[in-house]
């Protein structure tokens, strides 16, 4: 079944934030200039929607978010021949720390709520709200967009974006269930078992002739089959409750925060694992984890860590992988994991990473490497930038050749 964007945000509408909108000292005003066309949404009656409020930042600590409501409504109802529709905002701390240019998509949910999605101008989160909506660069008025009739597949990347919203996608494979309980029972694998298990169910792949489209399809496998058991075991604990009266509120938080790193965790682990497959397949050489300066470890090392630590062996020779399943505020994590290597690589399945966040590993001499999949959500420019999985391997294949 085709996991579509109306699902999410029936419609959507756009735009870049006016000094008006949120510069107090200018306006008192709580209301979105330019609302005209959110009649095709919205229709003709009034109407208060219950409103979640985020702020995007590229560095995670730094997202805002708050619960308010909206109201739309014509404030010339009474006037025999004019319209003058307003959507008002009630008072809340995203609005009051985005600045001037910054992205707003004010989104209608499907349970008649609506969202408003800020992103600063320039950033990451920026242009994957951009992407995901199919946007191109907007003015200060809102240009609005229904997709109540489209019928193409988010995929892979709109996925991972709606998941950085919050929204849960919810995709299982009922089918494989019975087989998994059988399997593992309700309690969850090592990632390694389940990465092998995951694998095991995909046909028609070659991790040699098309590495890119395998590694995505076995991560996708991984993740749907990953959510079908997990969906089995946290349905199985809502049933008990939490605590003694099942009502404990902080035993519920402890549980939900558990999925939470559990989810981030195992994506990780599996990224790495099914890489490393990959390099063995593609006969590479290599060390998973290695130690380097300062306790270092970096998460591959080509050819390996006695090459690293051999004093006359041809730094150029060396490279180093770094594995980052998110990039936005990360990335510089990896700089200083391998002091020997000047150029560094690393590989991430963050999709529409800002020009000016690629600007700046390439000048910090960083390469980066995504899957082939994933190259549409980036600029033309961008993407000559950029390494697949199939480059880096025939990369270290003639390094290891020399």
């Amino acid at each position: 079944m085709a996991n579509l964007l109306s699902k999410y945000f029936p419609a959507i509408a756009a735009k870049r934030l006016s000094q008006v909108e949120v510069q107090p000292r200018i306006s008192h005003q709580h209301e979105f200039n330019g609302i005209g066309e959110f009649r095709k949404i919205l229709g003709v009656e009034k109407a208060s929607f219950d409103t979640t409020y985020i702020r995007l930042n590229d560095e995670e600590d730094k997202v805002i978010s708050s619960i308010g409501s909206m109201t739309w409504y014509d404030s010339r109802e009474n006037h025999p021949t004019r319209s003058e529709y307003r959507l008002y905002y009630s008072s809340n701390e995203v609005i009051k720390s985005s600045l001037v240019g910054d992205l707003v998509i004010v989104g209608k949910l499907t349970d008649n709520k609506l969202a408003v999605i800020i992103a600063p101008q320039g950033s990451t989160s920026e242009k994957q709200l951009l992407w995901l909506f199919g946007i191109a660069e907007i003015g200060t008025g809102f240009t609005v967009k229904d997709f109540s009739r489209e019928k193409i597949d988010i995929g892979f990347a709109g996925r991972y974006i709606l998941s950085s919203l919050g929204f849960e996608t919810e995709e299982t494979a009922p089918d494989f269930l019975d087989q998994l309980i059988g399997l593992f029972g309700k309690t969850f694998p090592s990632t390694k078992i389940f990465s092998d298990f995951a694998r095991s169910t995909v046909k028609d792949v070659s991790a040699i002739e098309e590495p890119d489209k395998t590694l995505m399809i076995w991560l996708e496998r991984e993740e749907l089959l990953f959510k079908t058991l997990e969906s089995a075991i946290v349905k199985d604990k809502l049933e008990v409750g939490f605590g003694d009266d099942g009502k404990d509120v902080d035993e519920f938080i402890r549980f939900s925060l558990s999925v939470q790193n559990r989810r981030k965790a195992r994506a990780g682990f599996a990224f790495e694992n099914n890489l490393a497959l990959i390099f063995k397949i593609n006969g590479l050489k290599y060390n998973h984890g290695a130690v380097t300066e300062r306790n270092n470890k970096p998460d591959f090392i080509f050819p390996g860590s006695a090459e690293y630590h051999t004093p006359n062996f041809d730094t150029g020779l060396l490279t180093m992988l770094g594995v980052k399943t998110t990039a936005k505020d990360r990335w510089r994590q990896v700089l200083s994991e391998a002091a020997k290597i000047e150029n560094k690589h690393l590989i991430t399945l963050e999709p529409a990473i800002s020009r000016n966040q690629t600007d700046d590993m390439i000048a910090n001499n960083l390469q980066l490497v995504i899957p082939r999949p994933l190259f549409p959500t980036y600029s033309v420019e961008q993407q000559r930038q950029l390494l697949t999985v199939r480059e880096f391997i025939e990369m270290i294949n003639k390094k290891q050749k020399s």
